[in-house]
């Protein structure tokens, strides 16, 4: 049955045919395409193991930024679209309590790391990104008075910055999804994925037994995206890079907002709780620490940047593997070899779920691919 034109960004598409996708994880991404695809008007049905947005979305530092993406200027480029995308999308459903535009800080501990910072603010400023350079007693002053960072100290803040709460946000996107009309299988996993004579795919089989017919699949697996890319004898290379993340319960949260110190991440994480993520702590875990002692050591530090934290208490210490395609770029769009297959695999989903959730919904529809992801496609993975 054919569905009549709909906005988008202004311009009118046409959704080809009624289709019936399945998205498979219903994370950050996978939430942001299937939201997308059912607003076009497409029939969504969501697959995951777990509940929409307790997977590695929850255990995410799920700070939304461009600072840190500087490698290469496309992937720069495509972080700068997500956090547009985040502003239009807060607009768009309502910030509610996921959203937090408070800006980011960021400080180093020994001079050249200092220096590495202030080189890459400068070419931050010249790319007509916003940073400011503060001293620590500036930053304690008008931003975080609970800070002990030295008052010379120079301290980068970036205002267009933000953390959200992933898993409130993929509960937002995925109950809009549901409410237009999308499906919700929870507590089973792909086992199969069914191709036709032609190679293109016809249905999934789940792990509960059951056998869906869909017209495309999207492997939003996250974490497990290689092995549902397998299902279809495709390689999909992975890092193997595990994190750590540590949530804190307080009286009072000290912090405003996300921060980058020498030796610990630190944000709030909603009205009572503080989350705790580090570089260094994470280089720990195949060294056998038990997750309960890298969460102590996690607090431990923290309390040397925010001493108020000294008197919260650990909540929750997860680690989690972070899906990261083999050369540390998101692998977006269709796979040519199987017709219907896409994926939206990526590290630092939630600054790019709401922008890569738009474009490849859009692709999926319309079978237009923006220039935005020449450089993440599928194809650099092909044999």
């Amino acid at each position: 049955m054919g569905v009549g034109p709909r906005t988008w960004k202004g311009a009118f598409v046409r959704v080809r045919r009624s289709e019936r996708v399945a998205v498979i994880g219903a994370g950050v991404l996978g939430a942001g395409v299937g939201w997308n695809l059912a607003r076009h008007g497409v029939e969504v049905v969501f697959v995951d193991a777990g509940r929409p947005g307790e997977g590695v979305t929850n255990w995410s530092f799920s700070w939304v930024n461009a600072s840190n993406k500087t490698v290469r200027r496309s992937y720069f480029d495509l972080n700068v679209a997500g956090m547009a995308a985040y502003r239009e999308l807060a607009e768009t459903v309502g910030p509610a309590s996921w959203w937090h535009p408070s800006g980011h800080l960021r400080w180093a501990g020994d001079p050249v790391a200092e220096a590495k910072l202030l080189e890459t603010a400068e070419l931050l400023g010249s790319w007509d990104y916003r940073v400011e350079v503060c001293t620590g007693a500036e930053v304690r002053r008008r931003l975080e008075p609970a800070l002990a960072v030295p008052g010379g100290t120079p301290v980068l803040f970036y205002p267009d910055e933000a953390w959200v709460h992933g898993r409130q946000l993929v509960g937002r996107l995925v109950d809009l999804a549901v409410a237009s009309g999308a499906e919700l299988r929870c507590g089973a996993e792909v086992c199969e994925i069914g191709t036709g004579a032609d190679g293109s795919v016809r249905n999934v089989t789940l792990s509960d037994g059951s056998r869906l017919d869909v017209d495309a699949v999207v492997n939003a697996a996250g974490p497990g995206a290689s092995r549902v890319a397998g299902l279809l004898a495709r390689d999909l290379p992975m890092r193997r890079e595990p994190g750590v993340v540590t949530r804190l319960d307080c009286a009072r949260v000290p912090v405003r907002r996300a921060m980058h110190a020498p030796r610990v991440e630190i944000r709030p994480d909603g009205e009572a709780s503080v989350v705790l993520h580090s570089r260094e702590i994470d280089a720990l875990i195949d060294k056998g620490e038990e997750p309960a002692e890298l969460g102590r050591l996690l607090h431990e530090a923290a309390k040397q940047v925010v001493p108020e934290l000294g008197d919260a208490l650990i909540a929750q210490t997860q680690v989690a593997h972070r899906p990261i395609p083999a050369d540390g770029f998101p692998s977006v769009g269709a796979v040519s070899a199987v017709p219907g297959y896409y994926e939206a695999v990526s590290h630092s989903g939630i600054t790019l779920g709401p922008v890569i959730g738009r474009l490849l919904a859009a692709e999926i529809v319309t079978g237009k691919r923006d220039e935005l992801l020449a450089d993440f496609r599928t194809e650099r993975f092909a044999h």
